[in-house]
């Protein structure tokens, strides 16, 4: 197992988490830095020797820290019943006959990473290339 990205400590100085919600987080923050470390290993990268890099890595580690504690609120804010639509991409209600409809991010998991945050560690690059569909042979005989 790696490191743990983000601390409790931290977790709590953005949100008050009841005591039951803390212990959950405690396991979430090492979920979510092992999530990080596979998505990262499955794009060819690797988090802990990105964050060692003398150049760039500070930097980076707090960026790494900022994405464990949002996934870490985001998945806690899920789970809680009072506040249901956290997570939540589109939603739309109706009146009188009372209609609620809700599209959620990824209502599978707890835990999941935005593509904004997987770019903003570097992980989520646009491919891009072309394609001869032609086959246009450069010889002009």
């Amino acid at each position: 197992m790696g490191a743990v990205y983000a601390t409790l400590k931290e977790v709590t100085a953005r949100v008050s988490l009841t005591s039951s919600e803390q212990e959950v987080c405690e396991s979430l923050l090492t979920n979510a830095s092992s999530m990080l470390r596979v998505k990262a290993r499955e794009r060819g990268y690797d988090i802990d020797e990105m964050i060692a890099d003398e150049t760039t890595g500070e930097d980076y580690a707090l960026a790494v820290k900022e994405v464990i504690i949002n996934v870490v609120i985001r998945a806690i804010r899920t789970l809680s019943s009072s506040s249901y639509e956290y997570g939540a991409t589109q939603s739309s209600q109706s009146a009188l006959g009372y209609s609620v409809s809700m599209t959620y991010y990824n209502p599978g998991q707890t835990l999941y990473f935005l593509n904004n945050e997987l770019k903003a560690l570097g992980l989520l690059r646009q491919r891009y290339g072309t394609i001869d569909m032609y086959g246009v042979d450069t010889d002009d005989n």
